[in-house]
């Protein structure tokens, strides 16, 4: 509920985004606890075709980052995420959930929205590329090559979890490295 502040405006409570970790396979199962709770989620997914061990081939939704979701909350709902079946904890350094910025979950839409992305082990080492062109524009990651392709690796790294997209070389320029100076 919304409190009426001593000069008469409306005071919302500030929120933001944290990656929700889940017991193994339940990701889907807390997304629709949240949603039924009118808790905004977000669960980033891929299509992949499996065969099953009857030699049927289905084409199967997996979460992007096995574990996580991510749900928008205020200071006082942290609490109430920590309480749904299936929630491990919240994602952060040190003893605070650490709030994943908007800009990211932006991305994660943008690259969930029918680029291809798969899910890519977690890097901290490599090429830094900035895509030029596209509509990923702007955005920074590791480039790497998979047999004749190139792709982008773009990491969130509050949960330590990575995704590749497919990028061609044309439409991407390297990050250039600033030195600091420290004395």
């Amino acid at each position: 509920m919304s409190e009426i502040a001593a000069t008469g405006q409306l005071f919302v409570p500030a929120t933001h985004w944290y990656a929700i970790q889940t017991r193994s396979r339940h990701e889907k199962r807390v997304a629709e606890q949240l949603q039924a709770k009118s808790i905004e989620s977000f669960l980033p997914t891929h299509r992949c075709r499996k065969r099953w061990k009857n030699g049927v081939l289905a084409d199967v939704v997996f979460p992007l980052f096995p574990g996580y979701l991510f749900a928008r909350a205020s200071l006082q709902q942290r609490l109430v995420l920590l309480q749904f079946p299936g929630v491990v904890g919240l994602a952060g350094s040190s003893t605070y959930p650490t709030p994943v910025p908007e800009d990211d979950i932006d991305t994660l839409r943008k690259i969930t929205g029918g680029l291809g992305a798969q899910p890519h082990p977690f890097l901290n080492v490599g090429d830094r590329v900035r895509i030029v062109a596209g509509p990923l524009a702007g955005l920074q990651g590791i480039l790497t090559r998979r047999k004749q392709e190139l792709r982008l690796i773009l990491s969130v790294e509050i949960i330590m979890r990575s995704i590749a997209v497919e990028i061609s070389e044309y439409d991407i320029e390297p990050v250039s490295i600033e030195r600091r100076c420290t004395m």
